[in-house]
């Protein structure tokens, strides 16, 4: 992120409690006959994705997302005629015995909002681009020509406020890390502190003329990003008296098992603080698809009274700016080293064959290992025995009585059986954070071969790894921290969500130098690629193609789903490499910022290509456009054959 650009001194976040689940106290509103905010429940929503004007399909769509359970429909409104349209959809919906509010989304079009005013209970309006636009122009601003710029976004945007006002109205001031205008990067730069800012110049004007009907969002592809930008919203709200409900999401999250993980990691971790009144799970799925994953995230806070038995103090990390703890190096574990895995293999004997759901596959008749991206860094043994040769640097934690003193063999104690005096190699300590007194943290301190396995059967598991390791960084403890959680009784749905939020959100505040997660009866393949997710989706260490990848809606210039199995299934092989995948040029521009590549709709069959944000071919015919993709990732010297990967992996 740029952030050479004007700051401040970042305010202190208060409306948290770190250490103990609370939620934030908001105002509520009403969005047609639905309460949204304050004591209400959190409520989940989705969006649909046919052609607005095409109404039978989008009734049809709406129906089925209903039936899942969507508390909220969003339809897009991008011009004068869908936002006209919105008066039959509301009809037909009525008809069938829907009261469910429906909410337009706009952008470019200020008419169309205040059309769509009339039909429907809710408008959406980005900042970044419904007074602005957007040609990725560094623009040098007085405080006086800024000045006259927020002048030029009242008289624009007061109609609007008006309207609603008078009508009853709820609106979302919904901000997009992608879709910031030129005029708040150039003042505040490619950062949360501009997210926040381009919603306060909408807020400060709502409040000019006394309208609070509003909620407030602050997405982003990139979860470190949004959470930073929500806490730093909350942040600034309350220092100038507000406290508007917060939807959550993450945009662009793509499909699948990773749209989940990286679903979970920004959403769940803002819920864990507190935070979030309303929520929206952003998939290239059909819709319907994204409300149980909502559904699942949001009732893990129904009944949720946990209280940690740890005593508040500051926190140890800045939740606002990622910085990475703090920790000594033992082995390849800590001191910068990307985050390792661990995996529970005791419950049967360890043969070649077993390692290969956790990524290390053997040839029998060329006796030898093939590794691949998710090839895990080591495994629980137990009481087992390993009796062959490791392949690559895999290390086998076992019980100190059962412990095979060989390369790359280690034992694992429990807090209460370990002894600071006892000789040996490097150890690995299981401990809660009740364990962490100071006697203990004191002897841990003394060694430099020790790896600390912070574990934890809280029901909070998240706030509890983090004070954990607070309460180390308190008493100037630098060992490495392993983040240690099982899950017992639920299928993989929930075992991935629940482990990319307890796990992942730590990792976003900087903790952990590794992670092991435990799903009992779950395949081992399963808990694997759930770990390499988490990590990936934390942006904390990158073993795949990443795919910023749009839900699709009716402003979608192509089959966004087919698309993206087409872009993937040729590119899953670049490692390290993000591609951008934008149905239409909402979005599209702002999001190559956080992508490598990106291919955007821009008309119908048509594509443009990015590098970055820069286009480097337009208007690409779709048939073609694949195909000029990987040509372009090939110039740019980004492409590996296939084939060579998998002899890299040999």
């Amino acid at each position: 992120m740029n952030s050479d650009k004007k700051s401040t001194e970042y305010p202190q976040l208060k409306l948290v409690d770190w250490f103990n689940y609370k939620r934030r106290t908001s105002r509520q509103i009403k969005v047609g006959q639905l309460s949204l905010g304050g004591d209400a429940p959190i409520r989940i929503q989705s969006m649909t994705t046919a052609d607005t004007m095409d109404i039978e399909n989008t009734v049809a769509e709406s129906n089925r997302m209903i039936q899942a359970g969507c508390e909220l429909v969003r339809i897009t409104a991008p011009s004068k005629k869908e936002a006209e349209a919105l008066k039959n959809i509301a009809s037909a919906l009525h008809q069938k015995g829907y009261a469910i509010p429906l909410v337009a989304d706009i952008h470019f079009t200020p008419n169309a909002a205040e059309i769509a005013a009339d039909y429907v209970e809710k408008i959406r309006v980005n900042p970044g681009n419904y007074a602005d636009k957007k040609k990725f122009e560094e623009i040098e601003y007085t405080d006086e020509s800024y000045a006259a710029e927020l002048s030029r976004i009242r008289e624009r945007f007061t109609p609007l406020v008006l309207k609603c006002k008078s009508l009853g109205r709820a609106m979302r001031i919904g901000t997009n890390h992608g879709s910031l205008s030129d005029r708040i990067l150039s003042r505040y730069g490619d950062t949360p502190q501009g997210m926040v800012e381009s919603a306060m110049e909408f807020l400060r004007i709502c409040r000019e003329h006394d309208y609070h009907d509003l909620v407030i969002s602050m997405k982003a592809s990139n979860p470190q990003v949004m959470i930073q930008a929500y806490r730093l919203l909350v942040a600034v709200m309350d220092e100038e008296g507000m406290n508007y409900p917060l939807h959550l999401g993450v945009t662009e999250a793509g499909d699948g098992e990773d749209g989940r993980i990286k679903s979970a990691v920004g959403i769940g971790a803002l819920l864990e603080d507190g935070l979030g009144d309303t929520i929206r799970v952003s998939l290239t799925e059909p819709p319907e698809a994204e409300l149980p994953v909502a559904r699942i995230l949001v009732d893990r806070y129904r009944e949720r009274q946990v209280s940690i038995p740890t005593t508040p103090f500051p926190i140890t990390f800045n939740p606002y700016e990622y910085t990475r703890r703090t920790s000594h190096g033992v082995a390849n574990i800590g001191e910068g080293a990307v985050p390792v895995i661990i995996h529970d293999l005791s419950e049967s004997s360890i043969t070649p064959a077993k390692l290969f759901g956790c990524g290390y596959r053997y040839s029998v008749p060329l006796d030898k290992w093939n590794l691949d991206d998710f090839a895990c860094d080591y495994i629980y043994a137990g009481s087992q025995q390993v009796d062959f040769q490791l392949p690559g640097t895999l290390g086998v934690l076992q019980e100190p009585v059962h412990w095979q003193n060989r390369d790359r063999h280690y034992p694992i104690w429990n807090a209460s059986e370990w002894d600071a005096n006892h000789p040996g190699k490097i150890q690995f300590i299981r401990a809660t954070t009740r364990d962490l007194t100071t006697d203990f943290i004191d002897q841990i301190k003394r060694r430099r071969d020790v790896v600390l396995i912070l574990e934890t059967s809280q029901l909070h598991a998240m706030a509890d790894l983090r004070a954990g390791c607070m309460i180390l960084d308190r008493n100037q403890c630098q060992v490495p921290v392993i983040l240690h959680q099982s899950y017992d009784g639920i299928d993989a749905e929930h075992f991935q969500l629940f482990a990319a939020t307890d796990v992942g959100a730590p990792l976003i505040d900087g903790f952990g130098d590794g992670i092991w997660i435990d799903g009992q009866g779950l395949p081992l393949q399963l808990r694997n690629s759930t770990a390499f997710g988490i990590l990936q989706a934390t942006r904390t260490r990158i073993s795949k193609t990443e795919y910023i990848s749009c839900p699709s809606c009716g402003r979608t210039l192509f089959d966004l789903q087919d698309t993206t199995a087409k872009i993937r299934q040729v590119t899953s092989h670049l490692k390290g490499i993000k591609i951008g995948i934008m149905g239409c040029i909402v979005n599209g521009p702002g999001e190559m910022a956080d992508a490598d590549y990106g291919y955007v709709g821009t008309g119908p069959g048509k594509i443009s290509l990015y590098k970055e944000k820069e286009v480097v071919q337009r208007n690409v015919p779709e048939e073609q456009a694949v195909q000029a993709l990987i040509d372009l990732i090939r110039s740019h010297g980004d492409w590996i054959e296939p084939q060579a990967v998998e002899q890299n992996q040999s």
